[in-house]
Protein backbone atom coordinates (compact mmCIF):
# COMPACT_ATOMS: atom_id res chain seq x y z
CA UNK A 1 0.00 0.00 0.00
CA UNK A 2 1.57 3.80 -0.76
CA UNK A 3 0.61 6.46 0.98
CA UNK A 4 0.65 10.19 0.03
CA UNK A 5 0.16 13.50 1.40
CA UNK A 6 0.87 15.48 -1.15
CA UNK A 7 -1.50 15.84 -4.15
CA UNK A 8 0.34 15.87 -6.79
CA UNK A 9 2.23 12.58 -5.55
CA UNK A 10 -1.03 11.14 -5.30
CA UNK A 11 -2.60 12.49 -8.55
CA UNK A 12 0.71 11.18 -10.58
CA UNK A 13 0.33 7.80 -9.13
CA UNK A 14 -3.16 7.72 -10.05
CA UNK A 15 -2.77 8.80 -13.42
CA UNK A 16 -0.17 5.61 -13.82
CA UNK A 17 -3.63 3.05 -13.38
CA UNK A 18 -5.99 5.22 -15.61
CA UNK A 19 -3.55 4.50 -18.18
CA UNK A 20 -3.36 0.91 -18.18
CA UNK A 21 -7.25 1.12 -17.82
CA UNK A 22 -7.62 0.28 -14.44
CA UNK A 23 -10.92 1.91 -12.42
CA UNK A 24 -10.91 3.80 -9.25
CA UNK A 25 -13.08 3.84 -6.46
CA UNK A 26 -12.74 6.14 -3.45
CA UNK A 27 -13.60 5.52 0.06
CA UNK A 28 -13.01 9.30 2.04
CA UNK A 29 -13.01 8.62 6.20
CA UNK A 30 -11.90 10.45 9.01
CA UNK A 31 -9.70 7.87 10.52
CA UNK A 32 -10.19 5.96 13.19
CA UNK A 33 -11.34 2.84 11.17
CA UNK A 34 -14.14 0.35 12.08
CA UNK A 35 -15.75 -2.34 10.75
CA UNK A 36 -18.19 -0.16 8.95
CA UNK A 37 -15.13 1.48 7.32
CA UNK A 38 -13.36 -1.92 6.09
CA UNK A 39 -17.20 -2.97 4.82
CA UNK A 40 -17.28 0.27 2.49
CA UNK A 41 -13.58 -0.93 1.13
CA UNK A 42 -14.90 -4.91 0.63
CA UNK A 43 -17.46 -3.06 -1.18
CA UNK A 44 -14.93 -0.42 -3.01
CA UNK A 45 -12.87 -4.08 -4.07
CA UNK A 46 -15.58 -5.53 -5.23
CA UNK A 47 -16.71 -2.46 -8.06
CA UNK A 48 -13.16 -1.20 -9.24
CA UNK A 49 -9.11 -2.21 -9.66
CA UNK A 50 -7.81 -0.10 -7.52
CA UNK A 51 -8.97 1.16 -3.74
CA UNK A 52 -7.69 4.84 -2.99
CA UNK A 53 -8.99 5.46 0.81
CA UNK A 54 -8.63 9.20 2.47
CA UNK A 55 -8.11 9.55 6.39
CA UNK A 56 -8.88 13.76 6.89
CA UNK A 57 -10.22 14.77 10.01
CA UNK A 58 -11.94 18.29 8.08
CA UNK A 59 -12.11 21.07 10.58
CA UNK A 60 -14.86 22.95 8.06
CA UNK A 61 -17.35 20.30 9.61
CA UNK A 62 -17.00 20.73 12.80
CA UNK A 63 -18.62 23.21 14.91
CA UNK A 64 -16.73 25.46 17.33
CA UNK A 65 -18.63 23.93 20.25
CA UNK A 66 -17.70 20.08 18.92
CA UNK A 67 -15.13 17.59 19.28
CA UNK A 68 -12.43 18.17 16.61
CA UNK A 69 -9.48 18.18 19.29
CA UNK A 70 -10.45 14.56 20.78
CA UNK A 71 -11.69 13.45 17.57
CA UNK A 72 -9.27 10.13 17.71
CA UNK A 73 -6.37 9.86 15.13
CA UNK A 74 -5.18 6.74 15.07
CA UNK A 75 -3.44 6.40 11.54
CA UNK A 76 -0.84 3.71 12.45
CA UNK A 77 -3.49 1.38 13.14
CA UNK A 78 -5.72 2.20 10.38
CA UNK A 79 -2.69 1.76 7.95
CA UNK A 80 -2.52 -1.61 9.17
CA UNK A 81 -5.88 -2.06 8.80
CA UNK A 82 -6.47 -0.86 4.85
CA UNK A 83 -2.93 -2.87 4.35
CA UNK A 84 -4.79 -5.84 5.51
CA UNK A 85 -7.50 -5.79 3.48
CA UNK A 86 -5.28 -4.68 0.71
CA UNK A 87 -5.81 -1.16 0.09
CA UNK A 88 -4.00 0.01 -2.85
CA UNK A 89 -3.43 4.16 -2.26
CA UNK A 90 -3.59 5.87 1.39
CA UNK A 91 -4.22 9.46 0.89
CA UNK A 92 -3.55 11.26 4.16
CA UNK A 93 -2.63 14.95 3.75
CA UNK A 94 -2.27 17.46 6.36
CA UNK A 95 -4.82 20.38 7.38
CA UNK A 96 -2.74 22.89 4.71
CA UNK A 97 -2.87 20.63 1.66
CA UNK A 98 -5.92 20.98 1.60
CA UNK A 99 -7.09 24.26 2.90
CA UNK A 100 -3.65 26.07 1.83
CA UNK A 101 -5.29 29.47 2.20
CA UNK A 102 -6.85 28.78 5.38
CA UNK A 103 -10.82 27.56 6.11
CA UNK A 104 -11.83 31.56 6.14
CA UNK A 105 -10.40 31.57 2.37
CA UNK A 106 -11.82 28.49 0.96
CA UNK A 107 -14.97 28.69 -1.26
CA UNK A 108 -17.40 26.57 -0.05
CA UNK A 109 -19.99 24.16 -1.72
CA UNK A 110 -23.39 24.17 -0.08
CA UNK A 111 -26.68 21.45 -1.38
CA UNK A 112 -29.91 23.52 -0.51
CA UNK A 113 -32.91 22.27 1.36
CA UNK A 114 -31.54 18.67 1.96
CA UNK A 115 -28.82 20.15 4.30
CA UNK A 116 -30.67 22.69 5.99
CA UNK A 117 -32.72 20.14 8.26
CA UNK A 118 -32.22 17.51 10.71
CA UNK A 119 -28.63 17.49 11.56
CA UNK A 120 -28.42 20.53 9.55
CA UNK A 121 -30.38 22.35 11.37
CA UNK A 122 -28.90 21.68 15.10
CA UNK A 123 -25.21 21.69 13.16
CA UNK A 124 -25.15 25.14 11.35
CA UNK A 125 -22.48 24.44 8.46
CA UNK A 126 -21.68 21.23 8.91
CA UNK A 127 -22.96 19.62 5.82
CA UNK A 128 -21.31 23.30 3.87
CA UNK A 129 -17.79 21.22 5.58
CA UNK A 130 -18.71 17.65 4.20
CA UNK A 131 -19.75 18.88 0.32
CA UNK A 132 -16.72 21.35 0.09
CA UNK A 133 -14.09 18.82 1.45
CA UNK A 134 -15.71 15.94 -0.55
CA UNK A 135 -15.66 18.60 -3.67
CA UNK A 136 -12.18 18.91 -3.31
CA UNK A 137 -11.45 15.18 -2.84
CA UNK A 138 -13.42 14.01 -5.96
CA UNK A 139 -11.68 16.59 -7.86
CA UNK A 140 -8.24 15.42 -6.32
CA UNK A 141 -8.91 11.75 -6.46
CA UNK A 142 -11.06 11.83 -9.60
CA UNK A 143 -12.78 8.36 -9.06
CA UNK A 144 -15.34 6.26 -11.09
CA UNK A 145 -17.23 4.72 -7.89
CA UNK A 146 -17.29 7.20 -4.42
CA UNK A 147 -18.66 4.82 -1.49
CA UNK A 148 -20.31 5.92 1.72
CA UNK A 149 -22.38 4.49 4.51
CA UNK A 150 -25.83 4.48 5.06
CA UNK A 151 -25.69 5.38 8.50
CA UNK A 152 -25.24 8.72 7.55
CA UNK A 153 -28.20 8.63 5.86
CA UNK A 154 -28.46 12.71 5.17
CA UNK A 155 -24.82 13.31 4.25
CA UNK A 156 -25.49 10.30 1.66
CA UNK A 157 -28.66 11.96 0.18
CA UNK A 158 -26.56 15.37 0.27
CA UNK A 159 -23.33 13.89 -1.52
CA UNK A 160 -25.54 11.86 -4.26
CA UNK A 161 -27.60 15.40 -4.65
CA UNK A 162 -24.24 17.25 -5.37
CA UNK A 163 -22.43 15.14 -7.80
CA UNK A 164 -25.43 15.20 -9.83
CA UNK A 165 -25.90 18.55 -9.29
CA UNK A 166 -22.59 19.57 -10.77
CA UNK A 167 -22.42 16.80 -13.32
CA UNK A 168 -19.82 15.17 -11.52
CA UNK A 169 -19.18 11.71 -13.73
CA UNK A 170 -18.75 9.64 -10.44
CA UNK A 171 -21.12 6.67 -9.29
CA UNK A 172 -22.08 7.35 -5.56
CA UNK A 173 -22.53 3.86 -3.86
CA UNK A 174 -24.06 3.26 -0.32
CA UNK A 175 -23.23 0.94 1.79
CA UNK A 176 -25.19 -1.24 4.41
CA UNK A 177 -24.63 0.18 8.05
CA UNK A 178 -22.15 -1.86 9.75
CA UNK A 179 -24.28 -3.15 13.40
CA UNK A 180 -22.90 -4.81 16.48
CA UNK A 181 -24.66 -7.57 17.64
CA UNK A 182 -27.08 -5.76 19.66
CA UNK A 183 -28.13 -3.60 16.49
CA UNK A 184 -26.03 -0.50 17.55
CA UNK A 185 -24.41 1.17 14.61
CA UNK A 186 -20.81 1.03 14.23
CA UNK A 187 -19.25 4.20 14.87
CA UNK A 188 -16.06 5.95 15.84
CA UNK A 189 -17.71 7.70 18.44
CA UNK A 190 -19.10 4.56 20.07
CA UNK A 191 -15.46 4.61 22.06
CA UNK A 192 -16.51 7.44 24.34
CA UNK A 193 -19.34 5.77 25.51
CA UNK A 194 -19.22 4.30 29.42
CA UNK A 195 -19.96 0.56 29.81
CA UNK A 196 -23.31 1.63 30.86
CA UNK A 197 -23.49 4.09 28.43
CA UNK A 198 -23.40 1.35 25.90
CA UNK A 199 -25.85 -0.77 27.74
CA UNK A 200 -28.23 1.41 26.87
CA UNK A 201 -27.00 2.72 23.66
CA UNK A 202 -28.97 -0.57 21.40
CA UNK A 203 -32.68 1.27 22.56
CA UNK A 204 -31.65 4.24 19.36
CA UNK A 205 -31.93 1.34 16.92
CA UNK A 206 -34.63 -0.81 19.15
CA UNK A 207 -36.68 2.68 18.93
CA UNK A 208 -36.44 3.09 15.16
CA UNK A 209 -37.34 -0.53 14.32
CA UNK A 210 -40.64 -0.02 16.43
CA UNK A 211 -41.51 3.09 14.61
CA UNK A 212 -40.83 1.14 10.83
CA UNK A 213 -42.67 -1.93 12.48
CA UNK A 214 -45.88 0.38 13.13
CA UNK A 215 -45.96 1.89 9.98
CA UNK A 216 -45.79 -1.45 7.89
CA UNK A 217 -48.44 -2.39 10.14
CA UNK A 218 -51.16 0.60 9.30
CA UNK A 219 -50.21 3.26 12.09
CA UNK A 220 -50.37 6.43 10.45
CA UNK A 221 -50.22 9.00 12.85
CA UNK A 222 -46.39 10.21 12.37
CA UNK A 223 -46.55 13.07 14.85
CA UNK A 224 -47.60 10.71 17.80
CA UNK A 225 -44.96 8.25 16.47
CA UNK A 226 -42.38 10.83 16.39
CA UNK A 227 -43.35 12.16 20.35
CA UNK A 228 -43.69 8.58 21.57
CA UNK A 229 -40.16 7.64 20.39
CA UNK A 230 -38.70 10.64 21.78
CA UNK A 231 -40.33 10.07 24.89
CA UNK A 232 -39.03 6.57 25.07
CA UNK A 233 -35.59 7.78 24.22
CA UNK A 234 -35.64 10.12 27.23
CA UNK A 235 -36.72 7.77 29.69
CA UNK A 236 -33.50 5.81 29.64
CA UNK A 237 -31.05 8.00 29.20
CA UNK A 238 -30.88 10.26 25.95
CA UNK A 239 -31.10 13.49 24.83
CA UNK A 240 -33.06 13.47 21.62
CA UNK A 241 -32.26 15.81 18.94
CA UNK A 242 -34.53 14.84 16.29
CA UNK A 243 -36.39 11.88 15.89
CA UNK A 244 -38.00 12.28 12.40
CA UNK A 245 -40.31 10.05 9.71
CA UNK A 246 -39.39 11.75 5.97
CA UNK A 247 -39.83 11.54 2.64
CA UNK A 248 -36.61 9.30 2.10
CA UNK A 249 -35.78 11.33 -1.33
CA UNK A 250 -36.37 14.58 -0.35
CA UNK A 251 -35.65 14.59 3.81
CA UNK A 252 -39.40 16.69 3.85
CA UNK A 253 -42.52 15.21 5.21
CA UNK A 254 -44.16 12.56 4.18
CA UNK A 255 -46.27 13.11 1.19
CA UNK A 256 -49.12 10.82 -1.10
CA UNK A 257 -45.45 10.78 -3.59
CA UNK A 258 -43.90 9.41 -1.20
CA UNK A 259 -41.76 6.21 -2.48
CA UNK A 260 -39.78 4.98 0.49
CA UNK A 261 -39.82 6.35 4.37
CA UNK A 262 -37.08 7.20 6.25
CA UNK A 263 -36.74 7.19 9.92
CA UNK A 264 -33.84 9.09 11.48
CA UNK A 265 -32.62 9.94 14.90
CA UNK A 266 -30.08 12.05 16.39
CA UNK A 267 -29.34 11.59 20.48
CA UNK A 268 -26.69 12.50 23.09
CA UNK A 269 -26.01 9.51 25.56
CA UNK A 270 -23.97 11.15 28.07
CA UNK A 271 -21.41 13.56 26.07
CA UNK A 272 -21.62 11.67 22.88
CA UNK A 273 -23.97 12.07 19.59
CA UNK A 274 -25.35 8.89 18.16
CA UNK A 275 -27.36 9.07 14.93
CA UNK A 276 -28.78 6.37 12.84
CA UNK A 277 -31.76 5.56 10.76
CA UNK A 278 -33.64 2.59 9.12
CA UNK A 279 -36.20 2.70 5.63
CA UNK A 280 -39.18 1.69 4.76
CA UNK A 281 -40.26 1.21 1.15
CA UNK A 282 -44.16 2.17 0.47
CA UNK A 283 -46.06 -0.23 -1.92
CA UNK A 284 -47.06 1.77 -4.73
CA UNK A 285 -50.61 0.16 -5.13
CA UNK A 286 -51.45 -0.09 -1.20
CA UNK A 287 -54.11 2.20 -0.07
CA UNK A 288 -52.00 5.75 0.93
CA UNK A 289 -54.99 6.59 3.49
CA UNK A 290 -54.14 3.34 5.26
CA UNK A 291 -49.89 4.16 5.38
CA UNK A 292 -49.93 8.22 5.59
CA UNK A 293 -53.60 9.34 6.00
CA UNK A 294 -53.39 10.81 9.32
CA UNK A 295 -50.34 12.30 9.11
Amino acid sequence: MRTYSSNAQLQSALHGFRQIGQSIAFVPTMGNLHEGHLDLVRKAKSLCDVVVVSIFVNPLQFGPNEDLGAYPRTLAVDKEKLFSEGVQVLYAPGVEEIYPEGMDAQSQVQVPNLGDTLCGSSRPGHFDGVTTVVNKLFNIVQPDVALFGEKDFQQLSIVRKMTLDLCMPIEIVGVRTARDEDGLAKSSRNGYLSLEQRRIAPVLHQTLNSCREAIACGFDNFLQLESHARMKLLQVGFKPDYFAIRDARTLRTVTEDTEEIAILVAATLGSTRLIDNVRLALNPVSDWGMLAGGH
